[in-house]
């Protein structure tokens, strides 16, 4: 499959902490009911809270909806993500 190499507009909404929509996604890298990490074109972005729930992932548009108590929204460099050049779904599927 052939990677995109240009940038998606990247938006965060978020509605009452309790639900939150974000574009711009390139990769799930991981997720459970206490934390979701994704990587976008502005680097990983950490949520933390509690009952996250991934309700739409759409990797094709790179849009993702979560819902569950949000506590905190954190970003920080992909660059040693992408080296490693391993999804969350390929690791799945070994």
């Amino acid at each position: 499959m052939e990677e995109k190499t240009g940038t998606r507009p990247h938006r965060l909404m978020m509605q009452n902490r309790a639900a939150l929509s974000v574009s711009g996604i390139r990769d799930v890298v991981s997720f459970d009911e206490n934390q979701v990490v994704l990587d976008t074109d502005m680097g990983l972005l950490t949520m933390k809270g509690k009952d996250l729930h991934v309700s739409r992932l759409t990797l094709e548009k790179g849009e993702v909806d979560v819902d569950g108590t949000i506590d905190s929204l954190v970003y920080s460099s992909n660059e040693s993500y992408r080296k490693s050049g391993e999804s969350l779904f390929n690791r799945l599927f070994r």
